[in-house]
């Protein structure tokens, strides 16, 4: 059995794969474009999902299985995939913990009123006028009730924070204590004095977020955006900060990456723009290490089926 990985590892993970999987052969630091003798030998791809075309999937004949290194999946050829019966998988909830210790931060930040404090020690400005708020008590209503959403759920309970949450079919989750549907979205954005956005870039979630969504805030409401720039409507949200709709909103992702320097969310005062890294951490190799350990064991017993994070390929996610 062959693994084409076009993930870098460091030396450890590499040395840990090989040693728990003598009977696989594993190609690292593989590039997808000069790995022509390899393709047509590989029976599993770890990638992050981002290199691979058409053509590639077209040459990888004894291919059966794809381990995305991460969550996002939405540049694989699905089309191909689906053609050749491909199975997927990805490695979800590997950002969680990072994510969720974001969110709250972005949420003290604004509540605490940091920029300003911080502003004020710059001028040496004694100010204790500034508004302290609490987490506690708020509400945060996070679109998005999966992996991630229940990280941030998990820890906004610590905070003693009523917390609601959206998926698709408004199925109860674990620390939430309200779940509504995606029929059902602009129903509790009312009552939010947080909303975040923990969705994937799907054709049901490009430009969920329009001037309607942000109209139904509630003035003093704080928008964060940690799942997918393109769900938003850029213009539209401008528009709902330069009118008041909303308090605050605070954007970790962006319809184009990198963020244009001339882009008005810069300079922006009531936007917190940070470059896509609240999902940043070391230990984000070796966490999607173990599930992809974890689904080759599973796929050398042939038992597929329990494989972690399996992607409909039909749906998207």
């Amino acid at each position: 059995m062959i693994v084409l990985s076009t993930v870098k590892l460091p030396n450890q993970l590499k040395e840990q794969l090989e040693s728990s999987f003598k009977n696989v052969t594993f190609y690292h630091d593989q590039k997808i474009n000069e790995a022509n003798d390899i393709l047509p030998k590989a029976e599993i791809i770890l990638t992050y999902g981002e290199d691979l075309r058409d053509e590639h999937i077209e040459a990888a004949t004894n291919l059966k299985w794809i381990m995305v290194a991460s969550a996002g999946i939405e540049k694989l050829p699905f089309e191909q995939l689906e053609k050749h019966k491909i199975h997927v998988t990805n490695a979800k909830g590997v950002h969680a913990i990072p994510m969720a210790e974001y969110c709250i931060a972005m949420m003290l930040q604004v509540s605490r009123q940091a920029s300003t404090l911080m502003e004020n020690q710059k001028q040496h400005k004694w100010d204790r006028r500034v508004r302290m708020e609490e987490l506690y008590g708020k509400t945060v209503y996070i679109l998005g009730a999966g992996a991630i959403g229940t990280a941030i759920a998990k820890l906004s309970n610590a905070f003693g924070m009523q917390v609601l949450g959206m998926n698709r079919d408004g199925r109860a989750v674990e620390f939430f204590h309200e779940t509504y549907s995606l029929k059902e979205m602009l129903v509790p954005m009312g009552k939010s004095d947080f909303i975040i956005s923990v969705l994937p870039s799907t054709e049901q979630t490009k430009g969920l977020l329009t001037y309607e969504a942000f109209k139904r805030m509630k003035e003093d409401a704080v928008f964060i955006n940690i799942g997918r720039g393109d769900a938003v409507i850029e213009g539209d949200l401008i528009q709902a900060l330069n009118e008041k709709q909303i308090k605050h909103a605070v954007l970790d992702v962006f319809e184009k990456e990198p963020l244009n320097e001339d882009h008005p969310f810069w300079d922006m005062e009531n936007v917190t723009v940070t470059p896509h890294l609240s999902g940043i951490t070391k230990n984000y190799l070796p966490r999607a290490m173990k599930i992809f350990e974890k689904n080759l064991k599973a796929y050398i017993e042939g038992q597929i089926s329990s494989m972690e994070n399996i992607i409909s390929l039909e749906k998207g996610y």
